[in-house]
């Protein structure tokens, strides 16, 4: 059986213990990983704000329920007048 706790390298962060069969990261399995990773976008992305999706245009007013508002508010005006 080997002694796992004297297994130990001297590294510029200090004494590390070495696990057996596990080799170090290099630079190339980073770069690998980087490689392999999905890209990410520079900038977010917009959200989708036509058709459908558009939350504004929904919320905006139809000109006929706008004219009807209005007329309705003109009449109660020259209701009040008489």
């Amino acid at each position: 059986m080997t002694d796992f706790a004297n297994l130990t390298e001297i590294t510029p962060e200090g004494e590390q213990t070495v696990a057996p069969a596990i080799a170090p990261i290099t630079l190339a399995d980073r770069l690998a990983q980087c490689a392999a990773a999905p890209l990410q976008p520079s900038r977010p992305q917009k959200p989708c704000d036509h058709g459908l999706f558009d939350e504004v245009r929904r919320n905006q007013l139809d000109l006929i329920d706008f004219l009807r508002a209005a007329d309705s508010a003109a009449s109660t005006t020259l209701k009040r007048k008489e």
